[in-house]
């Protein structure tokens, strides 16, 4: 039988899914099933988040690696943890060395804009303080996967093509490993074709025998440092050893009777936050849809605004967060909403590619998980021999000394991926993240104020047509926003462009669970090939 795994003529629906002992949610099923694995194995959501992550890095490369960097929001025995590993430049990084290089900014590929990467860490870590089933267990499916393979889904084998195009226009040799590593038959896996990787299985091994010591201070350290000093990159061992993921505070804001948490700063959760914020500030939505879909858009866009002139590793941040969330202050921003859009100075979002997931157990402990090489592959460097696609998270640092977000060696830059959690009076409601980098925190607004403002499941709430500013008075819609909406807002001074795919709009995962019946009731999303897992 011939047909198109691309091609759904008529709209799907997909409806919302419940649970009671345990869910995964992420963007791809065989993840999902890695994670679904380890909570029958009687693991607890710690552990089915690693499993899925681990998995993520093999079937879903387009995305994430085992050179992302990651971030975590972790409610255990009633209590919020937030994790930071996301990796800093290397200490060889400075605006002098890349300018002496040949570069006016730090370019999207190549070896310049790799930082250290925090994700096999942050796996290590996670299990060591939370996690039930022995750390190797945790990596068993994911190294099945890359050994044995899998068949490739459509949307990930749609990503796998852009990426071999757009590296196929590099001349530079450094890219050869990632054509050997992820085109070996000289083209981009097609839907429902088989790809493994058993160097990416050997790494895997690796990183679960030694706790990810190896990926650090190891063997697979050794690998990087050598193909960095062979081609002139700025990454050493030394950066490798010296890094560790950091426990921090997740920061939050009062929504409608509930509890928003995002991760602190590098990461731009704090955007989300701000634009909720001014949104309460604003009070109760009306019935008019025009005006609600203007505010909501406006606000995000003040705090956007603020967020890509401000946020950069916290220690650098200048104002402080708590003066960015200071309730006078969004108040002042709020008054600045009127009925036409306005035109913010800052701001230039772009696309990216990242992974999230959700994980929940019998116990009611539940995890908020994001890994990410940034743009689709990332860098588009390969390890030789290793599977290790790295990320190229630099790419966001400034070469102008006077920026928040200046380059600098040892610091953390701008990160555009951010879990997401809701609690209400202290209680756990559950996970929830739209990855897609810059426009997470617009999702992020969009599927709360959907779910809180507009009484929306989780599904339907992740199923709402999305809209993205990109700059100035310019807001992208998807193809099927409706079109009377889209007139009304261009009449409020909107620049309106409709998209011809949904590609960029994010991808997003929602469980939340029943205070009194302990149920779980989880969403998933509609524009990838993702899963929902409920036990």
């Amino acid at each position: 039988m011939q047909f198109d795994a691309r091609y759904y003529p008529s709209p799907s629906r997909r409806m919302t899914t419940f649970g009671r002992r345990g869910m995964v949610a992420t963007s791809q099923a065989l993840g999902a099933e890695a994670g679904m694995q380890m909570l029958r194995q009687g693991g607890n959501a710690v552990d089915a988040a690693i499993a899925t992550a681990a998995a993520l890095t093999v079937v879903e490369p387009t995305s994430n690696g085992l050179g992302s960097d990651a971030f975590a929001i972790v409610w255990m025995n009633g209590e919020l943890h937030g994790l930071n590993a996301s990796g800093p430049a290397p200490q060889a990084a400075t605006i002098e060395a890349v300018k002496a290089l040949g570069h006016e900014a730090v370019p999207e590929h190549g070896l310049i804009p790799v930082t250290v990467p925090g994700a096999p860490a942050a796996w290590a870590t996670l299990s060591e303080r939370f996690g039930r089933l022995p750390f190797a267990d945790l990596l068993a499916p994911a190294i099945t996967l890359a050994e044995e393979g899998f068949p490739v889904s459509p949307l990930v084998s749609q990503l796998w093509e852009e990426a071999f195009e757009s590296y196929s226009r590099h001349d530079d040799n450094t890219f050869q490993p990632w054509f050997e590593t992820f085109a070996p038959r000289g083209h981009a896996p097609r839907p429902g074709e088989m790809w493994s990787s058993p160097d990416h299985a050997h790494s895997l091994r690796l990183i679960a025998d030694t706790r990810a010591r190896s990926f650090y201070d190891g063997e697979l350290a050794d690998s990087i440092d050598a193909f960095f000093r062979e081609h002139g990159g700025l990454l050493r061992r030394e950066d490798l050893a010296a890094f560790t993921p950091e426990w921090v505070e997740p920061i939050g804001t009062r929504y409608r009777d509930h509890e928003i948490w995002e991760i602190p700063p590098n990461g731009c959760g704090l955007i989300a936050l701000q634009a909720l914020g001014m949104l309460e500030q604003l009070g109760e939505e009306g019935r008019d849809p025009v005006e609600t879909l203007h505010r909501r858009i406006e606000a995000t866009k003040l705090a956007y605004v603020d967020g890509l002139h401000h946020i950069t590793d916290r220690d650098d941040m200048r104002p402080s967060v708590e003066q960015m969330l200071d309730t006078q202050y969004l108040k002042g921003r709020a008054a600045m909403i009127g009925e036409k859009a306005l035109d913010p100075v800052h701001g230039n979002p772009i696309t990216g590619g990242t992974v999230y997931l959700a994980t929940a157990d019998a116990e009611g402990n539940m995890v908020s998980l994001i890994q990410s090489n940034f743009k689709g592959f990332g860098s588009g460097i390969v390890v030789p021999g290793t599977g290790i696609s790295l990320q190229n998270r630099g790419w966001s640092f400034k070469l102008d000394e006077g920026h928040a977000n200046a380059l600098a060696p040892g610091k953390r830059t701008y990160h555009t991926i951010i879990p997401g959690f809701i609690t209400r009076n202290g209680q756990a409601v559950g996970p929830f993240g739209v990855m897609g980098g810059f426009m997470q925190p617009q999702g992020h607004v969009q599927v709360i104020t959907g779910m809180l403002d507009d009484a929306l499941n989780p599904q339907a709430a992740l199923d709402m047509p999305r809209w993205k500013w990109t700059k100035g008075r310019t807001v992208e819609v998807e193809p099927h926003f409706p079109d009377h909406l889209a007139q009304a807002l261009a009449r409020r001074g909107h620049h309106i462009v409709k998209q011809a795919d949904s590609v960029s709009f994010g991808r997003g995962q929602i469980i939340l669970r029943d205070s009194e019946t302990g149920v779980l009731c989880g969403g998933t999303e509609p524009r990838t090939d993702a899963a929902v897992l409920p036990w």
